[in-house]
Order: C-alpha cells, then sequence, then structure tokens
C-alpha cells in the first residue's frame, strides 16, 4: 500500500471513530416504548425564534430527516374553521394544520419505519378540534394508529417493531364514551404549564379545564397525556398508556429530590420534558439518565445540546429509537456519566495528550469532541463531533468534525488512538 493509499485508508468511513456496525439498526426493537429513549422535538414548526420567527412545514421535513420521532404542534383556532399552529400569544407567523399534517404523512418515514408520535399542544374548541380529527384520519389514512394492537401483553406498551409505519396521536383523552360530541376531561391542559413556564405575553389559561371532542379523543390509543403530581400519585392511579410531560425546571427539582423515584417512574410510564426557556435548549443527558423517554429539543436552535442529542441518536441506524441501559429498565441505581475533559494546545494542532476516564455506565456516556481556536481574549469554535461510548471503536482513529448545524467540515479533522 502506498503512503497516499495508506493516508485515505485512514481518513475513510472504514476507519472512522463512529462503529460503522451501528449505522444500521442492531438493537433489540421488540421491548415496550417506555424501554427506548425517542428522538423529540419541542416547538417543532419554527425555523427561528420563539417569540418572533417563522412557522414552517419545512422545519417538520428536517426534523424528521434527522430521524426524530416526537414532533409538536401547538394548534389553535384559525379563520373559516381551520385550525392553525404557531407559537401562541407570540408574533410567530401562522400555518395550517392541515398542511402540518399533510407534511407529516408525506416524510414520517424516509428514514425510518418506526412510529412517529404527534403531540398536540391543543387549544382549539371543540369544534376545530373535530376538523382536526378530521384531517387526522383523512389525511393519515392507514398510518394513523386508530385501535389497540392485538398480542399486546396486557398493562404494557407495544414495541416499536409492532408499531412500525404508524403515527400515534398524543393528547388529552375522556375517560369514557358520551353521547356529546364533546367531554370536559378533568385536570388542567398540561401544556398550558408550558406557556407560562416560556413567560410569553398574552392571559393565563392555567385555570380553565379542557374540553375534549370525541372525534379527536377517540383518537388517543397509547399515548394519553395526563398532568404529573407526584410520584406517589402516578404509582397508584397512573394506567400504562397515560403519559405525562413537565419543563426541565420540574424535571431537575424531581432528579435532586427524588432521583430512584424517577427512574422507577419512568421504568412504566413515558415521560417527556421541555426546555422551559424561550431561547436555550435544555441539556438532554442528566434527563436521560434518569430514564426519561421524550427529551424534546428545539430543533432549530444549534448549540451543544443538540448536538449531543446528535450523537445519542446517531446510534441505532439513526432511526429515533435507541434502547435504554437495562439499568434504567430494572433496577433503581442512578448516577450521573457526563464527564467532560478539556484540552487547551494553542499553538500546535497536536496534543499527544491521554485522557482517562472512570465511567459508571458506559450504555449511557456521551464522548464529545469539540475544538476551539484561542487566539487573545477570545475562543472561536470550530469544529465538533458527539458520539455514544459504546459506538467507539478502538485504535487509531479519524474523527470527523461537524459545525453546530452538523454540517460536515472534510477535511478537516481528529486524529485519535482509543484503547
Amino acid at each position: 500500500m502506498t503512503f497516499e493509499g495508506f493516508y485515505r485508508y485512514m481518513e475513510s468511513k472504514d476507519n472512522c471513530v463512529f462503529n460503522q456496525a451501528h449505522t444500521v439498526v442492531y438493537q433489540d426493537m421488540d421491548q415496550p416504548l417506555t424501554n427506548y429513549f425517542i428522538s423529540s422535538s419541542h416547538n417543532t414548526y419554527l425555523v427561528g425564534g420563539q417569540l418572533v420567527g417563522k412557522s414552517h412545514t419545512d422545519a417538520y421535513v428536517r426534523a424528521l430527516r434527522k430521524g426524530c420521532r416526537c414532533l409538536e404542534i401547538d394548534c389553535w383556532d384559525g379563520d373559516n374553521m381551520e385550525p392553525t399552529v404557531y407559537h401562541g400569544h407570540t408574533l410567530t407567523t401562522k400555518i395550517l394544520f392541515k398542511d402540518v399534517i399533510t407534511t407529516v404523512a408525506q416524510h414520517a418515514f424516509e428514514v425510518s419505519p418506526y412510529p412517529v408520535i404527534l403531540s398536540l399542544e391543543n387549544h382549539c374548541s371543540p369544534q376545530q378540534q373535530q376538523v382536526m380529527a378530521y384531517y387526522l384520519e383523512l389525511i393519515l389514512g392507514d398510518k394513523l394508529l386508530r385501535a389497540p394492537l392485538d398480542n399486546t401483553p396486557i398493562g404494557q406498551l407495544p414495541s416499536p417493531n409492532a408499531l412500525q409505519f404508524k403515527i400515534l396521536i398524543k393528547n388529552k383523552k375522556m375517560d369514557s364514551k358520551s353521547e356529546d360530541e364533546e367531554s370536559v376531561v378533568q385536570g388542567e391542559n398540561e401544556e398550558e404549564e408550558e406557556e407560562e413556564e416560556d413567560n410569553t405575553a398574552g392571559p393565563s389559561t392555567t385555570s380553565q379545564k379542557l374540553v375534549v371532542a370525541n372525534a379527536l379523543s377517540d383518537l388517543v390509543i397509547y399515548t394519553r397525556s395526563v398532568k404529573f403530581i407526584s410520584f406517589s400519585h402516578s404509582a397508584n392511579n397512573q394506567k400504562f398508556n397515560e403519559n405525562t410531560s413537565m419543563p426541565e425546571t420540574t424535571a431537575r427539582k424531581l432528579i435532586n429530590e427524588s432521583a430512584v423515584e424517577f427512574v422507577r417512574h419512568n421504568q412504566k410510564f413515558l415521560s417527556r420534558i421541555y426546555p422551559g426557556c424561550i431561547t436555550d435548549n435544555l441539556a438532554p443527558q442528566q434527563f436521560w439518565n434518569v430514564g426519561a423517554q421524550l427529551v424534546a429539543l428545539n430543533f432549530q436552535k444549534t448549540g451543544s445540546s443538540m448536538a449531543l442529542n446528535d450523537g445519542r441518536f446517531q446510534d441505532n441506524g439513526a432511526c429515533g429509537y435507541v434502547l435504554k441501559p437495562r439499568i434504567l429498565q430494572w433496577t433503581r441505581r442512578t448516577f450521573n456519566p457526563l464527564i467532560e475533559h478539556t484540552v487547551y494546545r494553542p499553538l500546535n494542532p497536536r496534543w499527544d495528550e491521554e485522557m482517562i476516564f472512570n465511567i459508571s455506565v458506559p450504555e449511557l456516556c456521551l464522548v464529545r469532541f469539540c475544538l476551539y481556536d484561542h487566539p487573545l481574549l477570545r475562543s472561536n469554535f470550530v469544529g465538533q463531533y458527539t458520539l455514544p461510548f459504546t459506538s467507539l471503536k478502538k485504535g487509531y482513529r479519524w474523527v470527523p468534525l461537524l459545525t453546530l448545524k452538523g454540517k460536515n467540515l472534510d477535511p478537516a479533522s481528529l486524529f485519535v488512538f482509543v484503547s
């Protein structure tokens, strides 16, 4: 082999630090949904800022093509009985609900066959909820899950395999059938807590009861939204097909006070965590550490949070579902595997630095290579690459560098030795 050939091999995918066997689905996909981390988006419709940004269906296309499997749709009454989607009480632009659903129907399974969850932040009147239900059934057709699956163990959510090419609706649901076309659901609209947390302008509606139209309620099968009260309340009252949402501030407080109970809760139920600030993303690792499945990020916001999310979900064929470690499925231990190690070498891009880490749960750990240029009094970001620790290949390896938006900076790269 010539030197040029050797050099090309060292910078090829075959020698990449990311295990190429993990670029396809290799994990067990027959376990209940609660046993997976699920790539999730917050305010998916936005392509810009949270207060004055633009809403566009392209944002759903981008999220789905990145493997996102839980999309948020903020639904409000629109003109001419056409429900609209936008960030309520802000200056963000509006798009039609039917256009969002059409986009989802077209692109839901382009990169992954596994189920998509549509998380509805529902502020619509019962009349326009019926319109929403009509569009969901008409446009999604057979993709829409309309009834429980056969042969699913009692008291357990189906698996990603069992739900392939299906779209699930996450929303409030009536307790029982009613002859009326609508019914008041006891408990506040969970997502209206999100508005309060966002500190957006406009009147507070957190004390109002949510009225759910039968037609929309009937489409909620395995992802019924309920208000989180406490871990003890959930243990005694929450059903297997019910899930809760909470802002990161609440979730962080629960981790600090009751981490073990949080792990147990997430062994039985789906939990969605969303950003508590209108401008920043949440740091997802701490919520994955306690087994939260739906850690929702602002996909339009670049930065370290999205880099971690991209690193987590490039595993398992980038299908949007990553199996949680067994320690989060069956045991009561908790831990913090996030380790950061920074090396500065301002004059020569060669470090010769040995880094040794003690890692409690390798299946949870992410490794992030981040390169900065440090001229006087400044720190300029150059590139980064994030991957699961369990996807690291040993030996002399090539590390590609990406921008914060995920664009490859080839030929810029790092060369490392992993032992």
